[in-house]
């Protein structure tokens, strides 16, 4: 059974940092698959925050380019999030995504992120 796992969360103030993790145990596809972070603010929907593709292309929102950078181990299906420069706004629970066009998707269960002013 797949299981996507994130840590790293917590709780910081502005203009602190936080490395997310992510790993995606017993997942495999025979085609390209991307892994991706999203977040969800409280009463807020959730938003794509970054992506990084089976090439290594990375992608980012506008509201953390420049201050979150996304990373990846392959060989163990392995994503990161370096999150620098934090701002109040990036509270949220932040979630990870394994999959792809002809993969198969799954999300971890997420992990909080807390930025106080």
């Amino acid at each position: 059974q797949v299981q996507v796992v994130e840590s790293g969360g917590g709780s910081v103030q502005a203009g602190g940092s936080l490395r997310l993790s992510c790993v995606a145990s017993r997942y495999y596809c025979d085609f390209n698959y991307d892994m991706s972070w999203d977040r969800q603010a409280p009463g807020k929907a959730r938003e794509f925050v970054s992506l990084i593709d089976s090439d290594g292309s990375r992608s980012y929102a506008d509201s953390v380019q420049g201050r979150f950078t996304i990373s990846q181990d392959n060989a163990k299906n392995t994503v990161y999030l370096q999150m620098n420069n934090l701002k109040p706004e990036d509270t949220a629970i932040y979630y990870c995504k394994i999959g792809g066009r002809w993969c198969k998707e799954y999300w971890g269960q997420g992990t909080q992120v807390t930025v106080s002013s």
